[in-house]
């Protein structure tokens, strides 16, 4: 009897991460669960459990490579790492930018991205058939005004996985990356205006219908269970009301 694949997800405390934990479990994986906030993962591994599926919750800073490697030394073999910790701080122009904010954001995107990526792929070459995904942003893609930090995160994580799948190619394992334009969470945009919900609600004002965290989801979960020989090299997704990252549609 084949062993249940496993598929790790970091980030799984809320949003995207949340749903893509509850999709992967729905198409079979077992699924990991780590983040920072310890309570919200057991309550979402309690939650899945109780829904008859395989969940285990693991509180993980993934800036810190030494937590991260020993994390990674409970796998032998591994389906899928959805890397999916990150998050944007501020909105300020280059010019009066925090430093402090584009390291933090620097250090979780992409460092954090690398940190986890590497530990676990031996585990996921192991596997014979591993697949990590990468959750980057359409500010990987191109730049908007206010976004210079989380931008140059993003397409720090963009170019992190062009350059890996070039230098894995041969190796049984796809690197995927998914690029989400406007998606309405619970707390990217409050997390963001640190707290400030007035901010984060004009983020959307007059948006028809801003993706949800399932609707990603829901698009990691098919480019994850395409057949083996199919890699999704890059797939963005955003709502129909947006055009690009400047070009949105609004009804006020």
């Amino acid at each position: 009897m084949a062993a249940t694949p496993i598929a790790v997800i970091t980030g799984a405390s809320s949003g995207i991460g949340a749903a893509t934990a509850r999709t992967l479990a729905a198409a079979g994986f077992r699924v990991v669960l780590t983040a920072r906030r310890k309570d919200r993962i057991e309550a979402l591994a309690a939650e899945l459990t109780e829904a008859g599926h395989q969940a285990t919750a693991y509180a993980l800073d993934v800036t810190d490579r030494a937590a991260v490697d020993e994390f990674a030394t409970a796998f032998r073999s591994l389906a899928v790492l959805v890397n999916n910790a990150g998050g944007a701080l501020g909105a300020d122009p280059v010019a009066t930018g925090d430093p402090a904010d584009w390291r933090q954001m620097y250090e979780t995107n992409v460092i954090g991205t690398l940190n986890v990526t590497q530990a676990l792929l031996p585990a996921l070459t192991a596997s014979g058939d591993g697949t990590i995904v990468i959750l980057s942003s359409t500010a990987a893609l191109s730049a908007y005004e206010g976004g210079g930090g989380y931008v140059a995160a993003k397409h720090g994580e963009h170019v992190l996985a062009e350059t890996l799948r070039l230098e894995i190619v041969g190796t049984p394992v796809r690197v995927i990356e998914v690029a989400p334009g406007m998606v309405r969470t619970e707390e990217f945009a409050t997390t963001r205006f640190r707290g400030d919900t007035e901010k984060a609600a004009k983020v959307y004002a007059g948006v028809d219908a801003p993706l949800t965290a399932e609707d990603v989801a829901d698009t990691i979960g098919w480019a994850v269970t395409r057949p083996s020989h199919v890699n999704i090299d890059l797939l963005v997704v955003r709502p129909r009301a947006q055009a690009s990252n400047t070009k949105v549609h609004r009804t006020l």
